[in-house]
């Protein structure tokens, strides 16, 4: 880039100089390497001679600002997936076709990815199909749910802690950051991040560099960085609620889940897969009312029709169109004419039966493997599973 008219993108500029700076793509953003320009090329306050930046940064040269940003045409004109499924993605829908085709165009890139969508839809399935099918996929997929983290640990959460940083940081920590080094941080309920933390997540994003909380000392952390929101965001750019830099940083590309029942064709595979996990059979009649229900609940109450199924064996009057599937099998099974007690005693141990040998199948048989899924103490799981019949004698 520069003034000169060999220049492959010429700006006419008497700041800008003949040969200004070369801008080359990679797979993690774009080198930028200033050719020994008279102004200068900025980022921020900051004159570089070579530095990568993300997608979504902007340069300055000389008074010229330039935005590094994705083609809008060039990504809508992704054509769609050929086949039925990517990864854990069921894809026999057209809209899910349309969605894949775009997270395959993305796989050779480390672009920031901004993941929308209502509740339930699969936001973190698709960016576990995008890290499964990136340049970075051998590393870690770290998630973290921006919604769910206390806000005055959320800093800590993200860019880890000294010792004696705050009460009761008696050790260091590493944060999130840290521990994605090499692989995928995944921000999920991005948009319920405190607005004092956002700054620091740009900063992070921008210069790669994570400051503890409580250090002087800034490491590098090389972790592709994926969001999901179930939120509009630029409305909440609009409310004040969200930073507008910020947000351009991480909606470098942003990709839509369409909620399920947009795409009905895949409400069969994915109730087969649900099944198939849970260890059991779906007759014609489940299937087909299963098939036939609008989903409010998304991807989430479908599954949750399928737990369901698995502890009550029926679903006598077919998921719910206005809550949770589970509530209706349970009123289903509930019998008026019996003890309350003796009801509640029978459900607690229909459900402790059958979730543990699930678990115990998915499993394998191993103790710690069920323990560390289930939340609870080893000793308890083999208690349980001797109780219940669910292994052979020690």
């Amino acid at each position: 880039m520069g003034s000169d008219a060999a220049a492959d993108w010429v700006l006419s500029d008497k700041t800008v100089s003949r040969r200004h700076v070369e801008l080359t793509l990679e797979p993690e953003g774009v080198v930028v390497r200033d050719l020994g320009s008279r102004n200068g090329t900025f980022f921020g306050d900051h004159r570089l001679e070579r530095a990568r930046l993300a997608l979504g940064a902007q340069l300055r040269l000389g008074r010229v600002v330039v935005a590094l940003d994705v083609d809008p045409e060039s990504v809508a004109s992704t054509p769609p997936l050929e086949g039925d499924s990517y990864h854990r993605l069921s894809c026999r829908s057209q809209a899910m076709k349309r969605l894949a085709g775009l997270l395959t165009r993305l796989e050779p890139s480390l672009v920031t990815v901004l993941i929308q969508g209502e509740s339930g839809v699969g936001k973190e399935v698709v960016a576990e199909a995008i890290h499964a099918s990136s340049p970075c996929a051998s590393g870690r997929f770290v998630s973290i749910n921006c919604g769910a983290m206390p806000r005055e640990l959320v800093a800590s959460e993200l860019f880890g802690h000294v010792r004696g940083a705050f009460t009761g940081a008696g050790e260091a920590r590493r944060g999130a950051f840290e521990a994605a080094h090499g692989g995928t941080l995944f921000l999920d309920e991005v948009a319920e991040l405190p607005l004092d933390v956002q700054p620091v997540l740009l900063r992070a994003l921008a210069s790669g560099e994570v400051r503890p909380v409580g250090s002087d000392r800034a490491t590098r952390s090389h972790a592709r960085v994926l969001a999901a929101t179930n939120r509009d965001l630029a409305e909440e750019v609009r409310a004040g609620r969200f930073r507008e830099d910020l947000f351009y940083r991480l909606a470098v590309i942003r990709v839509v889940v369409p909620p399920l029942r947009e795409r009905l064709e895949d409400v069969a595979p994915l109730a087969r897969a649900f099944a198939a996990e849970l260890g059991v059979e779906l007759p014609p009649a489940i299937l087909a009312t299963l098939t036939a229900a609008r989903w409010p609940g998304n991807v989430r109450e479908l599954r949750n029709a399928l737990q369901a199924y698995s502890v009550f064996g029926h679903l006598p009057e077919g998921p719910s169109s206005g809550g949770a599937a589970l509530e209706v099998a349970l009123r289903g099974w509930l019998d008026p004419r019996r003890p309350y007690a003796e009801q509640k005693e029978a459900l607690l141990e229909l459900f402790a039966r059958d979730y543990l040998a699930a678990v115990l199948k998915k499993t394998r048989g191993n103790l710690s493997a069920a323990a560390k899924i289930s939340g609870l103490d080893r000793g308890w799981v083999a208690k349980l599973a001797d109780k219940h019949r669910l292994r052979e004698p020690e």
